[in-house]
């Protein structure tokens, strides 16, 4: 934008021009869209480092984050473009995330301060663009004075959201009951004889979500013949633990959920465990591969098969430096890197044969092997010393893609 800011004075009060405002607003919006992934890396960094302890926390809540953080900047960008009266209601994602905030144990100071660290990094950005658009005095006021208004209307929504949540969210009889499991798994000592469950046998613990995912979970019980444990309260996933005195075949469950569970529905699976701490155990571990279940297109995953997919996905440092140095250098060209990666997941795929890559694909081997060397020229690295690291790229990449639902 070009030109002077337009004002008046009524008195001695300098009132902006509405016209000068609205193109101002224009402006500043389409500058800080062009700038999002990054103001978006920044939000996401800041708010991270302000979290006490992330060993802890709701694998969902720390998966959330990033969509979050989105979900934030594209709000303040529409009260930057729109303004206090036109910008939109506080979307539903934020009043689910203040809940899952709560229950996941983040104080409300915490969050109050995240959101604005975030408000301030957002304004300081909205600063740098302004005087990029030579927008200042009155009009930039108006502007600030706008997004400060939503951002207050945001708040205000999140406390209260986060105190029903904190203060009177177990309404219901199955909310309370998921909350007495919450305080079993957290190690208080509660009398088990209260649930109708026996703790010293062989547990699966599982988490799902989805319609009809307690439905879901009740038949799966019935096919592996096992007592089950549910809770299924709030908005969270569905927990559940089937259990018996026999140990469990791996054989036994992949058959009965190749003939009871519903598409559409993601099932995270723990890994079999005896014991009062085995029952813990096979639940954090369902809990972590939670995340890489809600993003594979296939209805359920193990914790013995996506582990170190898991912790790879919680590492932003790690993630987004294999994205960097693995995959940035292969997008040179029209295709935007689309035939290498291709070509290097049939080739992991086909367990590094080249041969066999090239039959998947339907090219010839020499083709396989030129795309081959091409990578390793764009990465630097030969692929016997960076295979493992390009895979683990690869895979991670695949997980942010979005998952088409069945038809």
């Amino acid at each position: 934008m070009s030109g002077k800011v337009v004002s008046r004075e009524v008195g001695r009060v300098t009132v902006a021009d509405p016209a000068s405002v609205e193109q101002s607003r224009t402006a500043i919006a389409a500058r800080l869209r062009e700038r999002r992934s990054e103001i978006e890396q920044a939000v996401l960094v800041r708010a991270s480092a302000l979290l006490e302890a992330t060993d802890a926390l709701d694998p969902q809540f720390i998966d959330g984050q990033r969509m979050a953080v989105a979900a934030a900047v594209e709000y303040g960008l529409a009260a930057i473009e729109l303004g206090a009266e036109r910008a939109p209601e506080v979307p539903a994602i934020f009043h689910s995330h203040a809940r899952l905030t709560a229950r996941s144990g983040v104080s409300l100071d915490t969050m109050l301060r995240r959101y604005f660290a975030g408000y301030t990094l957002l304004g300081d950005f909205l600063v740098r663009e302004a005087e990029a658009c030579k927008v200042q005095g009155s009009v930039l006021q108006c502007v600030m004075r706008g997004m400060a208004t939503v951002f207050e209307r945001l708040l205000t929504t999140m406390t209260e959201e986060y105190t029903r949540e904190a203060n009177g969210g177990l309404s219901t009889s199955e909310e309370r009951f998921a909350a007495r499991v919450r305080r079993l798994l957290d190690g208080e000592l509660i009398d088990t004889a209260e649930f109708d469950y026996e703790f010293d046998a062989w547990h699966v613990g599982v988490l799902a979500v989805g319609e009809g995912a307690p439905a879901a979970l009740r038949e799966l019980a019935g096919a592996l013949d096992r007592r089950l444990l549910l809770a299924c309260g709030g908005e969270r996933p569905a927990w559940a633990w089937f259990g018996g005195r026999r140990d469990f075949s791996a054989d036994g469950m992949a058959r009965a959920l190749r003939s009871t569970w519903p598409a559409g529905i993601s099932l995270a699976i723990g890994e079999p465990a005896h014991g009062l701490s085995g029952w813990r155990l096979t639940h954090e571990q369902a809990r972590a591969v939670l995340p890489v279940a809600l993003r594979i297109s296939d209805p359920y995953v193990r914790y013995a098969d996506a582990a170190l997919l898991a912790s790879m996905l919680q590492d932003d440092l790690l993630a987004t430096s294999l994205r960097e140095l693995y995959l940035m250098p292969l997008e040179d060209g029209r295709d935007g890197g689309a035939v290498l990666r291709q070509t290097l997941r049939a080739y992991f795929a086909a367990n590094r044969n080249a041969s066999s890559a090239a039959a998947a694909l339907g090219v010839s081997r020499r083709t396989v092997a030129n795309r081959l060397r091409l990578v390793e020229e764009r990465i630097g690295k030969h692929l016997n010393a960076a295979g493992g690291e390009l895979e683990a790229a690869l895979r991670l990449a695949e997980l942010n893609e979005p998952v088409m639902p069945p038809r």
